[in-house]
């Protein structure tokens, strides 16, 4: 067996750590908020660990530490916060935002407008606003879209910028 430098170990696993960073970061729709924040936090733990990896030490405890490190946050934050940046009530308002999108680019306008939104929610069988909180209106963004018309729970939040939409929870 050949033993392999704890150097080219820590290049080794601050290289892969960026790769699944870059790679869960790019697997979720754009329109959402990316909590690039968290992201990069979690990152530059990860890299944190892996520059603790090559100092080199013996001990076998803090090389357990540096790996149990290296796994939380070089994989397991960047994943889980993937799979849960698109719950079905968000994917519900990325369809409605795509909707509302292509109507508003169909009548030539320059932006979509909260009726593009609550025309296209109401066609997928949603609806705008909730009983618990008051729409204002739905007269302005966001707009509380929900995939259940009859119930409260869950939404997620719809604003446009113009055809430009984001969608984040509520």
């Amino acid at each position: 067996m050949v033993a392999v430098s704890s150097r080219v170990q820590a290049f080794a696993a601050g290289g892969f750590c960026v790769v699944v960073a870059l790679a869960s970061a790019l697997a979720v729709d754009s329109r959402l908020d990316r909590h690039w924040i968290l992201r990069g936090l979690t990152l530059g733990l990860a890299l944190c660990c892996a520059a603790l990896l090559a100092t080199a030490q013996q001990r076998r405890l803090r090389r357990i530490i540096v790996a149990v490190g290296l796994a939380m946050f070089g994989v397991v934050f960047p994943v889980t916060t993937t799979t849960w940046a698109s719950p079905p009530e968000i994917d519900f308002a990325l369809q409605v935002a795509t909707d509302a999108q292509n109507a508003a680019e169909k009548a030539a306008a320059s932006a979509a407008s909260p009726d593009d939104v609550k025309a296209a929610a109401a066609a997928r069988g949603g609806a705008v606003g909730s009983p618990e909180i008051p729409p204002r209106g739905a007269d302005r963004f966001p707009l509380i879209v929900r995939a259940d018309p009859s119930r409260g729970r869950p939404w997620a939040c719809l604003s446009f910028v113009g055809l430009e939409a984001k969608v984040r929870p509520c």
